[in-house]
């Protein structure tokens, strides 16, 4: 995709939220220049994760217990289990990651601030939400851009990273929601929760770098499940990496398959 058709998308997304009567204008996408060198040490990208909806308490603990022994940069874990987390995690600089609007983002708007406050009350650091994807599709843009701002206001000074499913998004949408991130003041874009059937692909990443600039994360999720996938999706322009197999990763095999 050249610039002419990212800037398309940008005056397209414009002339909606427009008709929304929104009071925000995306600026238009500039050439972007994604180089990075990166660390010998994997784990410094990767949000280990576990979110099965089956797993145990006893599972919980013994996997943040497991991850201690890595530099992740984080744990992400469902909210009940974010007072465990930050009391494992109490003496390490491994943050505590949860998630809100999980994993179908169709929750309300109140029910999400609730859900980030309340996180946040809890000792959460980073919150991972899910946007509205129907209303994305539909082209509800302005609703989309409130739904991330009101949470990002919620969570304050924590990181917020905002799932836009791309399994089922079109490149468009996938451009235009990524603008809407940006423009809404949320820290990262990110792929997928890996419960919609597919997850992060390379050509997605780097259509949201391209999107979103240097000035924004951008986390890749959802089927990474080894060293070399890491790589590959560092180098197409993300970030950050989410996978239920960080411990696999940074010794260097394979993990199981990919829950989230």
């Amino acid at each position: 995709m050249d610039l002419q058709w990212f800037n398309t998308q940008v005056n397209e997304l414009n002339a909606v939220l427009k008709a929304q009567k929104a009071d925000i204008e995306i600026p238009s996408v500039v050439p972007v220049d994604y180089q990075p060198e990166i660390d010998s040490d994997l784990a410094v990208y990767i949000d280990h994760t576990l979110l099965k909806p089956e797993a145990s308490c006893e599972q919980i603990r013994q996997e943040i217990e497991r991850a201690k022994g890595y530099n992740f940069a984080s744990v992400c874990i469902h909210p009940r289990y974010v007072p465990l987390a930050v009391e494992i995690l109490a003496e390490t600089a491994i943050k505590v990651c949860t998630v809100v609007g999980f994993p179908l983002g169709q929750n309300s708007t109140l029910a999400k601030v609730f859900e980030a406050r309340d996180a946040v009350a809890l000792g959460a650091d980073e919150l991972d939400m899910v946007l509205p994807i129907g209303a994305l599709k539909s082209g509800d843009y302005f609703a989309v851009y409130q739904d991330i701002a009101m949470v990002k206001a919620a969570a304050g000074d924590r990181i917020v990273k905002v799932i836009l499913e791309t399994p089922y998004l079109t490149d468009e949408e996938i451009v235009r929601g990524s603008l809407l991130v940006k423009a809404a003041g949320a820290d990262f874009v990110k792929t997928a929760t890996g419960f919609a059937g597919g997850g992060a692909t390379l050509a997605a990443v780097n259509l949201m770098r391209r999107a979103v600039g240097t000035d924004c994360g951008v986390k890749a999720a959802g089927g990474i499940r080894d060293a070399d996938s890491v790589r590959a999706f560092l180098q197409a322009g993300a970030n950050r990496i989410g996978t239920s197999s960080g411990i696999a990763i940074v010794n260097l095999s394979e993990g199981e398959p990919d829950a989230y």
